[in-house]
């Protein structure tokens, strides 16, 4: 048996653009098919892969974990955005309470000490599926902390029901230097940016800890 595929037509009247774009023909160092035979581009590519990578080459300044989970998108996201949830599936924040400024709650990261204060704003697109936790140690001012989530219906990009939340940190030049030493429980408590080499294993946990907690609600029981 076959099936017929209909493909969509281009639209009459459509002109391609030049092979080489005006406003990237002055850009030096693109990697592209019309200036970059095959050959070099594999050989290039080739280049940058190695068998194996060190820490910093790949969580240097940025560390993203992912995790499929086995609930509705709509659950995830309504979760994440629920700031008493942090209590459940994170490792050491706890006990966020509202503040006087509207939408930053103030709790505990507990991760060091038992006194370290922590803030966070969280900002949601429900349209999007987008989930931004905005925070930082000791002071609410400046949340320069950025968690930032994006949560993929699993039936576009795996085939299957549930969810694909991939979550991402940037080094923030504030985790090389506390910009508030002086707001620190005590002079010689470690700083957040000490951890960055933990950052990876630390969110794995905690996106693995979600997984559970929605699909022990949520799930249908699949594989995944």
């Amino acid at each position: 048996m076959t099936t017929s595929v209909t493909n969509p037509t281009p639209l009459p009247g459509y002109v391609a653009p030049e092979p080489i774009p005006a406003g990237v023909r002055d850009v030096p160092g693109l990697l592209r098919w019309e200036t970059t035979p095959r050959e070099e581009a594999m050989a290039v590519a080739a280049q940058m892969t190695k068998d194996s990578f060190t820490y910093d080459e790949v969580y240097g300044r940025f560390v993203t974990v992912h995790q499929y989970i086995d609930a509705p998108p709509q659950a995830v996201y309504d979760y994440l955005t629920d700031v008493r949830n942090l209590n459940e599936y994170t490792y050491s924040t706890r006990d966020f309470a509202p503040t006087d400024v509207p939408g930053v709650y103030q709790g505990r990261d507990v991760l060091l000490d038992d006194n370290t204060k922590i803030f966070m704003r969280i900002d949601g697109d429900p349209n999007a599926l987008t989930v931004d936790m905005r925070c930082a140690w000791d002071q609410g001012e400046e949340l320069w902390m950025n968690y930032l989530h994006r949560i993929v219906p699993a039936e576009i990009v795996l085939n299957k029901p549930g969810s694909v939340v991939i979550w991402t940190n940037c080094r923030h030049p504030y985790y090389d230097e506390n910009p508030h030493p002086e707001l620190a429980t005590t002079p010689d408590r470690p700083w957040v940016g000490d951890m960055w080499p933990l950052f990876y294993a630390g969110h794995q946990a905690e996106i693995d800890n979600l997984k559970k907690i929605l699909e022990h609600r949520h799930g249908s029981g699949a594989p995944a």
